[in-house]
């Protein structure tokens, strides 16, 4: 992972997103000696199918789970 000071970010941003989009590369940007931000790469996150995919066919239901449930909740 690169450090890069945010001013030096500031004088040269588009050649490090370049090098984010193209080598993958990720960046820290400090201020000072402290790290303020992290420049990476745009992930998809995950469908729900694929988060889930693991548990298919292992959850067991015992009753309908459309079946609304207002008798079991008190007003509050």
């Amino acid at each position: 992972m690169k450090t890069v000071d945010k001013n030096q970010l500031k004088e040269k941003l588009l050649e490090f997103l370049q090098l984010v989009e193209l080598e993958g590369e990720e960046i820290l940007v400090t201020d000072g000696n402290k790290p303020v931000v992290k420049i990476s790469q745009y992930e998809n996150p995950p469908s729900t199918a694929e988060l889930f995919q693991n548990m298919r066919g292992k959850v067991k239901y015992f009753e309908d789970l459309t079946t609304p449930t207002t008798e079991e909740w008190q007003e509050v």
